[in-house]
């Protein structure tokens, strides 16, 4: 058994110290100002804490009336997967479109300016970019969410989004560790399994890791997936061959190591939250990240005592607890001597629409990032309002169900009285033409080359009515289709805005 040198006051400020949790509502609950007050360090934001920025700085402003060093964490990669901007779609297009231009300046603009919009709300770690090499276009997760299949243009967007974001003071969570692209499952459901050798993970998955260590990313995020070749029993998160061994001493990387959430069913379903969190840390974890499903008081004093138990058995040792507790508490000095030098500014007034600095650089980075292809024949732009057929995949649960997507809205700005319908596998060729009527046609699909029924239901529209307009706001994987085919490489609102400027005509 360890033999304790700290006394259990610490000890559980410790085990609280390494927990980012979430909680429900646009306030904090007094349990969570009472467990900041105990030594509770870290807060996870998500889409349900956000009604505006500037509730958002009220909400974070009253987390550090308990203690001025908290860490305010929050899932904000842009694109598809925001929580800014939960309400209405992201304003910057997400890492797909910005590998695409393939213009680090403009990454590096990008970050820059959503850090802005995250310091003005009182957030100070990001849990992005995510650098991931899709390599998998069958990815069920990561998709749009990478910069793309190719590890060193990852790489390079990679670093510029970590110098926007640390720029402005605040932490990169580069992630998810050692790369989730070559998955066809989501780990939130069930754990993916790669089995790919030692040399292809260093000369894919690992490259864009590596750059953003050597940019100073203040921390890394883990992954839930089991890597046959550097562990074949336990996922990312729990190995120490990984954690330890590869992150830490090979790669050399001294920053904090959060962990996808552990409530997720890759870790759940398996280890449950409590063993699991003991085994993370174990393994070489700082923070453990819980609330995306579970975010009650119940479940962080579970951890902490999980944690607490498990020092006291030998199971943990307390040097690892307490060096864990050590990196936490380094990254909340280094995020709060960033907000000292920015004492003065008002909270929440920079985000306001079109007040903060490089306010519009969203929009001019999703125009660089549509690709549009006309078909045969001269390309007549829609001057009335259309209809458009929005044909709706499953969302994962890193993008959610919650935020807008596709066109309509934007066409209705344009062309008052667009009117719009969603489809899914069940819907036919002829229930679209029926609701469209004699109106034009913009079909919206999202990965199309992943669902046979969208690619079947797409080809008798535009079967039917050669003069559709189709916009593939996914992976741009399928050959394009109809009058006009615009790609936007993701799904964000401002995505939508460019392309309803394509499909009219007044695109810049």
């Amino acid at each position: 058994m360890t033999t304790l040198v700290h006394g259990s006051d610490t000890l559980t400020r410790d085990a609280l110290t390494v927990l980012q949790p979430g909680f429900e509502g646009t306030t904090a609950p007094d349990w969570l100002l009472r467990r900041i007050g105990e030594g509770l360090s870290s807060v996870g934001l998500f889409g349900r804490n956000v009604a505006g920025p500037e509730q958002l700085a009220r909400l974070t402003a009253q987390l550090r009336a308990e203690r001025d060093d908290v860490l305010v964490a929050i899932d904000e990669e842009g694109g598809d997967v925001t929580r800014l901007e939960v309400n209405e779609g992201s304003s910057f297009p997400g890492n797909y479109a910005l590998g695409r231009v393939d213009d680090v300046e403009l990454t590096r603009a990008v970050a820059r300016e959503l850090g802005r919009r995250l310091v003005a709300c009182g957030i100070d770690l990001n849990w992005a970019p995510s650098a991931d090499v899709n390599s998998n276009a069958e990815n069920p997760v990561i998709g749009v969410r990478s910069f793309g299949p190719d590890p060193d243009l990852v790489a390079r967007h990679t670093v510029a989004y970590v110098d926007g974001l640390q720029a402005v003071g605040v932490a990169a969570c580069t992630k998810h560790f050692p790369g989730h692209g070559d998955t066809n499952v989501d780990s939130h459901d069930a754990l993916p399994r790669i089995d790919v050798d030692l040399a292809t993970l260093h000369a894919r998955e690992l490259v864009p890791f590596r750059a953003a260590i050597a940019a100073g990313t203040k921390a890394v995020m883990s992954a839930h997936i089991l890597l046959s070749a550097l562990d074949a029993h336990r996922p990312a998160t729990l190995s120490p061959q990984i954690l330890t061994g590869l992150l830490r001493q090979e790669l050399g990387f001294d920053g904090l190591i959060v962990t996808d959430g552990m409530e997720m069913q890759a870790v759940a379903a398996t280890y449950g939250i409590e063993r699991g969190s003991v085994l993370a840390i174990a393994a070489g974890a700082d923070a453990i990240c819980v609330g995306g499903g579970l975010c009650d008081e119940g479940t962080v004093l579970r951890l902490r005592d999980a944690l607490v138990d498990a020092v006291r058995t030998g199971e943990l040792p307390e040097e690892r607890l307490a060096d864990a507790a050590a990196r936490v508490r380094a990254l909340a000095a280094w995020t709060q001597a960033h907000r000292a030098r920015g004492a003065g500014s008002v909270p929440g007034a920079a985000v306001q629409e079109g007040t903060a600095p490089g306010a519009d650089i969203g929009l001019v980075a999703a125009r660089r990032a549509l690709r549009i292809t006309k078909g045969d024949g001269l390309y007549v732009p829609v001057s009335s309002a259309p209809f458009v057929a929005s044909f709706t995949p499953v969302a994962n649960f890193a993008v959610g169900d919650e935020t807008p997507w596709g066109v309509a809205a934007e066409l209705d700005r344009l062309l008052p009285g667009t009117e719009s319908g969603s489809f899914d596998a069940e819907g036919t060729v002829d229930s679209v033409l029926a609701a469209a009527g004699e109106r034009r046609i913009v079909a919206v699909v999202r990965d199309l080359h992943r669902h046979p029924w969208m690619t079947a239901a797409l080809d008798g529209l535009v079967a039917a009515r050669p003069d559709t307009v189709v916009v593939e706001m996914g992976l741009n994987e399928a050959e394009p289709r109809g009058a006009l085919h615009i790609a936007t490489h993701g799904a964000a609102r401002v995505c939508g805005r460019a392309a309803a400027e394509a499909v009219v005509g007044t695109g810049a």
